[in-house]
């Protein structure tokens, strides 16, 4: 497949095309500047990779965005020049975004910008990318869908598989995201939540539940992004939900932990329902 140049489409940022009108863009200029522009806003994980990893998140953040149309072609030449790296270096970080499922190389084609159905939706990387853009709303609706399936259970299942341990862990967690509401400390309040969330899962005995631990964790952190941050009025009820949570854990009341759960995400899908900007 070739890429489509008519008249109609324009460059994207990293050497693509889209289907807006306007003149081309000087390709190697806004490459440059698409590298500035996302050089330091990966995260931990990532920012670690040096030049690798600045390869795949700012490309993979481009296709997440749309700078990038399903079918169009990587212009690889373009992109080895613009982020000053080698071939090598070049195709480590293709075959990143290719296990993702957001590129696929083609023989006698080139490498190929796949759907969004092919993505790999639920890994860490992808949530972020997603949570830094107009997908923001939605991918938080459909993971809070997600979760009222899976975490009242994993909730349930705690109550009876938890150490002692796990369990001081889970209600610290509960009383850090007071105090931290109290103080106004939304980065403090996050980082409690993350925990909280991540002690259930982990901590009821299915592999399964807490492998979903690092996804749900990854969704908590685009709350970053909100501009609004983390502290609302909607904040001391969620903090309240979640200390009976953390009691019901404690007496080992499975049902309680189920219905506790289940009522901390449907009201937080309900705040985000409502917050959504209107279509």
């Amino acid at each position: 497949m070739r890429v489509r140049a008519t008249p109609e489409s324009r460059r994207c940022p990293l050497g693509g095309y889209d289907r807006g009108g306007g003149p081309p863009e000087t390709s190697r200029q806004r490459l440059r500047k698409e590298v500035q522009m996302q050089s330091g806003t990966v995260t931990d994980s990532w920012r670690v990779g040096g030049l690798h990893a600045r390869v795949v998140n700012t490309v993979g953040q481009s296709i997440v965005d749309g700078h990038y149309a399903p079918g169009d072609i990587l212009n690889l030449d373009e992109l080895s020049a613009a982020f000053a790296v080698s071939r090598s270096v070049l195709r480590e970080a293709m075959r990143v975004l290719q296990s993702l499922g957001m590129i696929e190389p083609r023989q006698r084609v080139g490498t190929q910008v796949l759907p969004r159905t092919s993505w790999e939706l639920m890994n860490p990387q992808i949530i972020v990318w997603r949570g830094r853009g107009p997908e923001y709303f939605s991918q938080m609706r459909e993971m809070l869908e997600m979760r009222l399936g899976i975490e009242p259970v994993a909730a349930r299942l705690s109550a009876y598989a938890m150490t002692p341990e796990q369990l001081a862990a889970v209600s610290a967690a509960a009383d850090a995201m007071v105090v931290a509401d109290r103080a106004g400390d939304g980065r403090g309040f996050l980082e409690a939540d993350v925990d909280f969330h991540t002690q259930i899962l982990r901590g009821s005995g299915n592999a399964v539940m807490g492998h979903f631990a690092s996804t749900v964790a990854a969704l908590l952190r685009t709350r970053e992004e909100e501009k609004r941050f983390t502290i609302t009025s909607y904040t001391p009820p969620s903090a309240h939900r979640h200390h009976e949570l953390a009691h019901a854990l404690a007496i080992r009341d499975g049902e309680a932990a189920y219905r506790w759960s289940f009522a901390t995400i449907e009201a937080t899908l309900a705040e985000f329902m409502a917050e959504s900007p209107r279509p």
